[in-house]
């Protein structure tokens, strides 16, 4: 049903309205007596050869949705109920941003791709923890992920990402530290080693003061050479992360069959979905094997089949997260997923 009469229905939107649509009408149709129960019945699969215990949590299978698509925490029971073993909400920023101009979020069929450049779009730090605090299914596991606001300076940008962790410390099972969006202006720049430790080393420092200090993790980028991902392992030791997430939307536009000038057209903005697939693969082998298989690694980047998931789990990843995949192929994706992971 999805790719016969949902699907091109909703590609006849802009992408963001899309987005919106999908939002307002999950959120009431499981108000709908019934509904959970049909979500469940429909997408959910269930096996105890999917659970997972990674950083000290117990996920209840591998396959995540990836920071962006519920940035306010809006949808974790009704996302839960179509299969996910967890949700990462956000980027979320301590105080709320509209993000950058609309247009922001432009599909290439063609490449089965997005490219966005939405910016953090988000009602702030405070708005989610309030929803995430109300909701039901607590066996779901829910990532944070976590920005600075666009006016925040950069030499000031760890108070920002020190206030998100004490706003949702309570509601959130882990944290990731996402300074590898491209549509932030110069938030890439604390991707170098000499910022990136300060930063980390001062958000963990608060995070352990809390009570039940909460996993840590980065989130990186796909552009990163050999040499800064060497770096990112040291890092990783150095200030103490639970793991890596492996990776985050590219600048790159090489290889793509949509014309050149109509990507041109569309303008900056980090692209994602299957165009980033084999590189995101690649991160996650190179991360894997210098570390020895040591530090957890969630695995994201082009995954629209259960064979792209079980590529990313081969190179080294401990979980998968899905985002553009989730978009183009719906949520029978999840399951299909899992029962492959099953079946194997």
């Amino acid at each position: 049903m999805y790719h016969t009469l949902l699907k091109p229905l909703l590609f006849r939107f802009d992408a963001e309205k899309a987005h919106h649509l999908v939002f307002d009408n999950l959120k009431r149709g499981y108000r709908l007596p019934g509904t959970p129960a049909l979500l469940r019945r429909l997408y959910d699969f269930e096996h105890p050869a999917l659970a997972r215990e990674v950083f000290g949590l117990p996920f209840r299978n591998p396959v995540g949705l990836a920071a962006g698509f519920d940035k306010n925490a809006v949808l974790t029971d009704e996302l839960g109920a179509l299969g996910f073993g967890f949700v990462e909400i956000g980027t979320v920023t301590p105080r709320p941003q509209p993000g950058n101009p609309t247009p922001r979020l432009f599909r290439l069929p063609e490449d089965e791709g997005l490219i966005n450049r939405m910016g953090f779009n988000n009602e702030g730090a405070a708005a989610a923890a309030a929803r995430l605090h109300l909701r039901r299914d607590r066996g779901l596991i829910i990532g944070g992920n976590i920005g600075k606001n666009k006016d925040t300076p950069n030499e000031q940008a760890a108070q920002d990402y020190i206030a998100c962790v004490e706003a949702l410390h309570a509601e959130v099972d882990y944290f990731v530290v996402n300074v590898s969006s491209p549509n932030t202006p110069n938030l890439r720049q604390l991707q170098e080693r000499e910022p990136l430790i300060d930063l980390l080393q001062q958000v963990q420092t608060r995070n352990q003061a809390l009570p039940q200090p909460r996993p840590l993790l980065l989130k990186i980028a796909p552009d990163l050479t050999d040499g800064q991902l060497d770096d990112i392992l040291l890092i990783a030791r150095e200030t103490q992360l639970a793991g890596l997430v492996a990776t985050n939307t590219t600048i790159s536009r090489e290889g793509l069959r949509t014309a050149r000038s109509h990507v041109e057209r569309l303008g900056a903005g980090g692209l994602s979905g299957r165009p980033l697939q084999q590189r995101a693969t690649n991160v996650i082998r190179y991360l894997s094997h210098h570390s020895r298989g040591k530090l957890p690694i969630i695995g994201v980047g082009g995954i629209h089949s259960p064979q792209d998931a079980l590529e990313k789990l081969t190179a080294g990843a401990s979980l998968v997260q899905l985002y553009t995949g989730f978009i183009y192929e719906g949520p029978s994706l999840i399951k299909r997923i899992n029962q492959a992971l099953v079946q194997q």
